[in-house]
């Protein structure tokens, strides 16, 4: 018996006139003189084209596909069917992300997308999210894709002010998405020009479809903990260890002193008190989201409104986020030629914040605290005395608010000229207003004044206008064309103010105009404006051979007076090998397209004023004048991506397994650096274009239907990607550039791990050993003193592979849905290790492993002997890189249909209930907290560095779904 499918596009062939299926699966349409085919589309069923008769009604049945072939793909300034994809492009349905019960939808598609690599930078709610689509294709640039939100580039800035990145794209709700597509080579990406180098994440929100209202209830609630704790010392093992440190470093006398006072007078000895101070930084977080939505419409006006909720209470105490959001999709057909529509969504986010992880009132720090220290006195009021400032003060007496309000909206209007060709206009908008908030009163700790009050606002708007023509036509029954062509103008602005004031009468005054002294001051503004021509032609000949091009022409303010425009071409070309008579009706190769992608792509992120002379305001003997700040260079311009794809599409045994190969070459040329000048030039440094950087690297995806029979269905997906990342060229002669443990070298991964080799221990004296790494005799010895070890190359801080894999098990209503996901080859320096497993070298308490010291002569172990103040094994060396392998369960989704009778009785359409878990499982020889987790202090000196970084949280949930 066949099933209505409600939300079918109906299209009249070689034009974008069209209807979609009532409720009934039925349609109605009024065709154009000559028309000869329709072709009929669903998600999820194989498209059909049937031909036009004298025939007033049709009955239509489509074949369900065991493939995702015929699915609609989003591409930019169109769309069109995957067969006839020449690019490469990922797509994810809200089916993908739906119950994953996250505060941010990029977290959803980690371990779905060949290629993508998917991280958010800790545990914390507000983390920023990091995305690479095939590698970091920038040294010093922006490296994160390109978000278009239907059509309107997404502001993605990070405005945090307390030194940790947040997500600017928290205000969008995973609820609100109906599908994702993600631009990965660059013809798909090149029709974004000199902005999609890094990727384009085309984000498509959700529509009404014909037939009567359809409401949607969806609601969650669950609890959250640390995916992993590491285990520290408890009091008794703490005392034996800086007992023997402080007479071995022969501070036996200022260490019991010590220990005196940070015990606050109590028998330290006998472990009177024994604070696990993990205990005291986590706790089970909480999670709760709701959403609702009305959608449906008629031939003339189609609708959806919807709203969601999100309160999430973070594993790290004093970090919370709530966000309410709204959004209302609209679209009129006003005649047969024209409609229009608005797509509108706005949101609030309230963020209470903690410290930046390498300041010491962050709550994890306190896992370097004595655990003979109490965390809080009788009374309940935090403990001052502590090693190190206790984080607690900073909870009870202070309080860091951000709030993000984000309103984005397109109004568009589309005008049919002619069969088959269409003109549409958008103009949309993004703004973004986010406030912080800062009050520390008097009791926190590094409090000098009587309390402190810290506000910001930032404010950033973007509009961007949109024309362009669009042509789709069947010029005889073998021969199809699409052309686009447009123009595009984008005009961005950003304010920001900020205000600082001390002194305030008591701790129950907390704004800014209670301050006895306004202390700091602070405002800015900038601008950027790009305007853009763009063009796309596809040729389509006998539905096997495809040929595609495309071309940008990019202006912006961002690049220097000589160098303002840049062309941004790029071309494809497919072929659907298995149509061919002689591959045509194989039993086992059911489907098979080959295609080759070469194109140019710039990325743009470089600032709002590199290229200026930039000046501002001093003063001298209290007069005002004006200083240089940043030399100009005229000639500055965008980073340049050259990229070459060569994919492979399969399908075998009627496309039960399907599959995709690509390799793919990407040279980024022209890499921004701050080339550094004479003093005697008056400035320090000047921005140009000097570097070049390769990846290059290998996907593979693979779908299987390996069961569907008896009601009971199984698929599964697997992709893997490998990417070798190499510094090609570098400023200066290619000489090196060395911060912090990390090193850019010609021939090297960007920001490779470069230090000295820990050797292990002496075994006759309990010295920590490091490798000469010298040549010919030296080769293989080892020295006492770190500074006679040269540093080398050891690690990469990006995996060499990543992969994902996911199942979707159904049977008679019961489905379970879950993703494994898993990175190999990245090293993570812990440059907290210097002091958690540092052999009693000060008071912080140290992780368990220490207890495994040299005591004695003959030892064999990997830790020194403890000396306090005595430095043994604490520089940095690869004693704490650590392998960052992992494979984890990322997300699990349990869930059971109620029977049809059920909702019948009540009333209902459908009611699901589920169960989602994520990060249930993590299978990983990784000795810290968690092998995904960064530092989030500094981005730029701390790639590939942990510091104090919080794990991510490990989410259970129950909820339900409800269609009425």
């Amino acid at each position: 018996m066949a099933i209505p499918l409600i939300g079918a596009t109906i299209l009249e062939a070689g034009t974008s006139s069209g209807t979609v299926t009532d409720i009934d699966g039925g349609f109605a349409m009024t065709l154009s003189e000559g028309a000869k085919q329709l072709r009929i589309s669903y998600t999820g069923f194989i498209t059909k084209n049937v031909p036009v008769t004298n025939v007033t009604s049709y009955e239509i049945i489509l074949a369900e596909s065991s493939s995702t072939l015929d699915e609609v793909v989003v591409i930019g300034y169109g769309s069109t069917s995957k067969r006839f994809l020449t690019d490469n492009v990922v797509k994810l349905s809200s089916e993908d992300i739906d119950k994953v019960p996250v505060a941010n939808f990029q977290s959803t598609f980690a371990g779905k997308a060949a290629g993508v690599r998917v991280t958010q930078t800790n545990g914390k709610v507000d983390a920023g999210i990091n995305i690479r689509v095939r590698g970091a294709s920038s040294v010093s640039a922006g490296s994160q894709p390109l978000y278009v939100l239907d059509g309107v580039p997404l502001i993605n800035q990070n405005e945090s002010q307390n030194g940790a990145p947040t997500n600017p794209l928290l205000s969008l709700s995973p609820s609100e998405i109906e599908s994702i597509d993600i631009l990965k080579d660059a013809s798909s990406a090149a029709i974004y020009g000199a902005r999609g180098a890094n990727g384009v994440v085309l984000i498509t929100t959700k529509r009404g479809k014909i037939g009567k209202a359809r409401m949607n209830l969806n609601v969650s609630t669950g609890t959250s903990s640390p995916t992993n704790l590491v285990e520290f010392l408890n009091a008794e093992e703490y005392v034996e260890l800086l007992t023997e440190a402080s007479v071995n470093g022969g501070e036996e006398a200022r260490v019991i002193r010590t220990l005196d006072a940070i015990s606050n007078g109590t028998d330290w000895r006998n472990g009177e008190v024994d604070t696990d101070w993990n205990d005291e930084a986590f706790r089970s977080g909480s999670q709760t989201n709701a959403n609702f939505s009305v959608s449906g419409g008629d031939e003339k006006t189609i609708y959806y409104f919807g709203g969601a909720y999100n309160d999430t209470e973070g594993i790290l105490l004093g970090n919370a986020l709530e966000r309410f959001s709204a959004r209302t999709n609209l679209k009129h057909n006003f005649t047969d030629r024209f409609s229009a529509g608005l797509n509108l969504g706005y949101s609030t986010t309230t963020i209470d914040r903690i410290a930046n992880d390498n300041a010491f009132v962050n709550p994890i720090q306190a896992i370097a605290q004595a655990p003979i220290s109490p965390a809080r006195l009788a009374d309940g009021t935090p403990y001052a005395g502590t090693v190190y400032p206790n984080f607690l003060l900073e909870l009870d007496f202070g309080n860091y608010v951000t709030k993000l309000r984000r309103l984005t909206g397109k109004a568009y209007g589309q005008y049919k000229i002619l069969d088959g060709l269409s003109f549409n206009t958008d103009f949309g908008y993004d703004m973004s207003y986010q406030t912080e908030d800062q009050f520390r009163g008097s009791r926190t700790p590094f409090q000098a004044t009587n309390g402190q009050v810290r506000n910001s606002n930032s404010v950033q708007e973007s509009y961007v206008f949109t024309n362009y023509l669009t042509y789709e036509r069947d010029l005889t029954e073998k021969h199809n064309i699409n052309l686009v062509a447009g123009t595009e103008f984008n005009q961005a602005d950003r304010f920001f103010n900020s205000v600082t004031g001390n002194e305030f009468p008591s701790d129950d005054f907390q704004t800014i105009n209670s301050a006895a002294e306004i202390t700091e001051g602070l405002g800015v503004r900038s601008s950027y404006a790009f305007f853009s021509y763009f063009g796309r032609a596809q040729y389509v000949y006998d539905g096997r051979y495809f040929v595609k091009g495309s071309i940008r022409r990019d202006g912006s303010s961002r690049f220097g007076a000589n160098s303002r425009y840049g062309i941004f071409p790029a071309g494809s070309i497919g072929w659907i090998v298995s149509q061919e008579p002689w591959l045509q009706n194989n039993p086992t190769l059911s489907f098979l397209k080959l295609r080759l992608s070469y194109g140019q792509l710039g990325n743009s992120e470089i600032g709002n004023f590199p290229s200026l002379f930039l000046f501002q305001g001093t003063s001298y003997n209290q007069r005002s004048g004006i200083q240089p700040t940043q030399p100009g260079n005229n000639d500055l311009t965008w980073e340049t991506s050259t990229q070459l794809d060569l994919g492979l599409e399969f399908g075998l045994l009627d496309s039960r397994l399907s599959g995709e190969i690509d390799f793919y070459n990407k040279r980024t040329e022209g890499l921004l650096f701050e080339v550094p000048l004479p003093g005697s030039s008056g400035a320090t440094a000047i921005n140009q274009n000097i570097g070049i950087l390769d990846n290059r690297g290998v996907e593979f995806v693979l779908n299987a239907d390996l069961i569907n029979s008896d009601g009971f269905v199984w698929n599964a997906n697997f992709n893997a990607a490998r990417n070798f990342n190499e510094l090609v060229e570098l400023p200066n002669n290619n000489a090196d550039v060395i911060f912090s443990q990390n090193i850019n070298r010609v021939g090297e991964p960007i920001s490779a791990h470069y230090l000295p080799e820990y050797a292990g221990v002496d075994p006759e004296n309990g010295d920590a050993l490091y490798f000469i790494n010298g040549d010919g005799e030296d080769a293989g010895e080892t020295t006492n003193s770190v500074n006679e070890a040269n540093r080398k190359v050891v690690g990469n801080p990006f995996p060499d592979w990543t992969a994902g894999f996911t199942n979707t098990i159904s049977y008679r209503g019961v489905t379970l849905n879950f993703t494994f996901m898993g990175e190999w080859g990245a090293s993570v320096y812990n440059g907290g290790g210097r002091f958690q497993s540092a052999n009693g070298d000060f008071y912080d308490n140290q992780t368990v492993d220490q207890l495994n010291r040299w005591q004695n002569p003959g030892d064999i172990t990997d830790v020194p002997e403890a000396r306090f103040f005595g430095g043994n094994g604490t520089a940095n060396s690869t004693r704490y890189l650590d392998r960052a392998d992992f494979i984890r369960l990322r997300n699990l989704t349990l869930s059971y249909d109620l029977p049809r009778l059920f909702n019948d009785k009540v009333g209902l359409s459908d009611t699901q209930i589920y169960f989602t878990g994520i990060n249930l499982l993590t299978f990983t020889d990784f000795p810290g907290y968690d092998p995904e987790s960064r530092n989030d202090s500094n981005d730029d000196l701390s790639t590939g560095q942990s510091f104090y970084s919080a794990p991510a949280a490990k989410t259970v949930s129950v909820g339900i779904n409800v269609n009425f």
